[in-house]
């Protein structure tokens, strides 16, 4: 399980390090080719979206892979769900469904890393 654990982090990091780090730096115009709700929110609302995902895929990782604190890893996890939670009800509400299957695996990932991180197999910290 701790393996499975480990892959479901790695995976859940790198999805949202690259979508975190393209909405948080590339230019609006050229993100709004690829995203199309970009267009019509307001651009603070874009960025901090993005700044919130790599924070959390960072927390996902750093804790738990250098032993600091890893009770974050869970936490930061958690996070990511409930981000996801809140782009499922964003996306439900201008009936944009074509994201919805995106939102539901990585909110689903995330319940399972928060989920297997603080319940089935801890990280302990270094001694």
């Amino acid at each position: 399980m701790n393996k499975v654990l480990w892959v479901s982090q790695v995976l859940l990091a790198g999805m949202f390090l690259l979508a975190g780090f393209t909405k948080s730096v590339q230019p609006m115009a050229e993100l709004s080719e690829n995203m199309l709700w970009v267009a019509t929110t307001p651009e603070w609302m874009v960025r901090l979206a993005g700044v919130s995902e790599v924070l959390g895929a960072l927390g996902v990782i750093l804790p738990a892979t250098m032993r600091i604190r890893p009770g974050l890893s869970p936490l930061a996890a958690a996070g990511l769900a409930l981000v996801m939670m809140l782009a499922v009800v964003f996306h439900s509400v201008r009936g944009e469904f074509y994201a919805l299957p995106i939102n539901f695996v990585l909110m689903a990932l995330a319940l399972f890393v928060a989920y297997g991180r603080h319940t089935l197999v801890p990280i302990t910290a270094k001694s």
